[in-house]
């Protein structure tokens, strides 16, 4: 459970000022806030710095830094202030496929689903460009919509899909599959650890950063930019660390030193 000051601090942080009653109008409100506010990114893996799991650490670096973080940080986060409110999330696993086969996919996920006016949802903060802003109705064929974006779960092979209409080209994808089974805080640990040091790792090996926007997002790979604009896509190419350094404190909301010294593997520029 948060402390009243750090939960005020997190309220703050996603500029809430709604209501805290363990209702579907705060979960909802809290997610598009929180999916506003706090972005998706990899910097601690590049920099070699331990990915840390744990409240006061997470406090840290997503509400006093005002930093981002990847699905294991953010999911466990949001999942500590919907406990402290007064709901029951339950921790979940996936495999993300984004086009690919379940069958050679980890489960390097970490979602959420929550019970709320006698309806069940996919509460999913940190699946980077993906994730959804609202809540998704565990209900097949339901949507959840923001704006442009639109997301839906399927039944396939005893399995449930996300699946998500991009905003950009209205093309569905497959994002995860899961078998919903509920994990312990334990085991998300070792795949966090799996992560952020495995030298196979996506984490370990590019840079990957978004942010939601009002009209759609930013998101960077590496030195490619993406920006969408309410359906319209344009693109960019960084020059350098200092660039990147500048466009993260323009486009992200935090500045990192740090970053001119990054090193990142998969962009032979910046070796």
């Amino acid at each position: 459970m948060l402390t009243q000051s750090q939960l005020g601090a997190y309220f703050d942080r996603i500029a809430w000022t709604g209501g805290t009653e363990p209702t579907f109008e705060t979960l909802a409100g809290l997610l598009e806030a929180h999916t506003a506010a706090v972005p998706f990114e990899n910097f601690d893996v590049l920099l070699g710095r331990p990915v840390l799991l744990d409240v006061d650490s997470l406090e840290r670096k997503l509400v006093r830094a005002r930093r981002g973080g990847y699905c294991f940080e953010q999911a466990t986060w949001f999942a500590v202030v919907l406990e402290t409110l007064g709901f029951a999330p339950v921790r979940h696993a996936a495999r993300v496929v984004l086009g690919g086969s379940p069958q050679t996919a980890t489960r390097s996920h970490m979602f959420l689903t929550v019970e709320t006016g006698g309806r069940r949802f996919v509460v999913d903060p940190g699946f980077g460009g993906l994730s959804a802003r609202t809540p998704v109705p565990l209900a097949e064929g339901d949507r959840g919509t923001f704006r442009r974006d639109a997301h839906r779960i399927v039944r396939e092979r005893g399995a449930w899909e996300l699946r998500a209409q991009r905003a950009s080209d209205d093309t569905e994808i497959a994002g995860w599959v899961s078998t919903l089974e509920e994990e312990n805080p334990s085991d998300f640990v070792v795949a966090n650890h799996y992560i952020s040091t495995h030298p196979d790792s996506p984490f370990v090996n590019a840079l990957m950063l978004n942010a939601m926007t009002e009209t759609g997002r930013v998101s960077v790979l590496n030195q490619g930019v993406t920006i969408v604009r309410d359906g319209a896509v344009t693109t960019a190419q960084l020059a350098d660390r200092a660039d990147l350094r500048a466009f993260v404190a323009e486009h992200f909301g935090f500045d990192l030193p740090e970053i001119e010294a990054l090193a990142v593997p998969a962009v032979a520029a910046w070796r």
